[in-house]
């Protein structure tokens, strides 16, 4: 499986860099960021399975940056703070956090309570595309997710069907990142293709070739959507966002 790739959001370097390093020796990507910026910077670059975001962040308030990234994003996000009362951890669950953890904190237990929301999350949020409406350009394509239409690099526009079109968010949303073929079937809530992992594993195969076969030049040479061997697939090209 893919290492799962956390956010540590805090405006104290000192503290930012205690939490990535104490991740990173216990299997995780850890990313650091102080600023709602930062945050939406790494969501925009990239997969992120779960933010760790300090109440506290200078003139920023973490409480209310929670609230706006979970009108857009499904990441699950652990509040941590110095501030423990009822009141204020409830001020933190009502805007969609997945977790509060009260500063001091044991490094066990936050560990504990890291592996815990995202056993919850089962990686599917980690792999949804954002439910903000955007443009995706790649590769001279553009996908626009407002119209649901795919036009190629000469203006055509491409049919695609609604599992294709899935798959195609999915990939676009993680341009870089290796995907298994079981994050893959999770994200996309594969049914009625058999309950054996392998039947999974086989109905992405063939619908990554049926997407394959309406975007790229060669399906047999593809450049976009890449086999990585060992793991599954990759969106091997950049892939710029618009919002609108």
């Amino acid at each position: 499986m893919t290492i799962p790739r956390l956010l540590v959001v805090d405006d104290d370097a000192d503290m930012r860099s205690m939490m990535t390093q104490f991740l990173h020796q216990n299997g995780f990507v850890a990313l650091p960021a102080a600023s709602e910026r930062d945050i939406r910077g790494h969501l925009d670059a990239g997969r992120i399975d779960l933010i760790l975001l300090d109440v506290m962040l200078g003139d920023e308030n973490g409480v209310e940056i929670c609230g706006r990234l979970r009108a857009q994003q499904d990441v699950p996000i652990i509040l941590v703070s110095a501030l423990s009362a009822d009141h204020q951890r409830m001020a933190g669950y009502e805007v969609g956090a997945d977790d509060y953890i009260a500063k001091p904190f044991n490094p066990q237990l936050l560990l504990a309570r890291v592996r815990a929301v995202l056993l919850r999350a089962q990686r599917t949020p980690s792999l949804a595309y954002r439910r903000r409406v955007s443009v995706f350009r790649f590769g001279g394509w553009v996908y626009d997710g407002k119209r649901n239409e795919i036009v190629s690099p000469e203006g055509f526009q491409v049919a695609l069907s609604q599992r294709e079109t899935a798959l195609l968010k999915v990939m676009l949303a993680n341009p870089h990142i290796p995907l298994t073929r079981d994050e893959i079937a999770a994200a996309l809530d594969v049914t009625g293709e058999g309950d054996q992992p392998e039947a999974s594993g086989r109905a992405i195969d063939v619908l990554v070739g049926r997407l394959r076969s309406k975007i790229e030049k060669n399906p047999k040479d593809p450049q976009m959507l890449r086999t990585e061997r060992g793991t599954g697939y990759v969106f091997a090209i950049d892939v710029t966002v618009e919002d609108t």
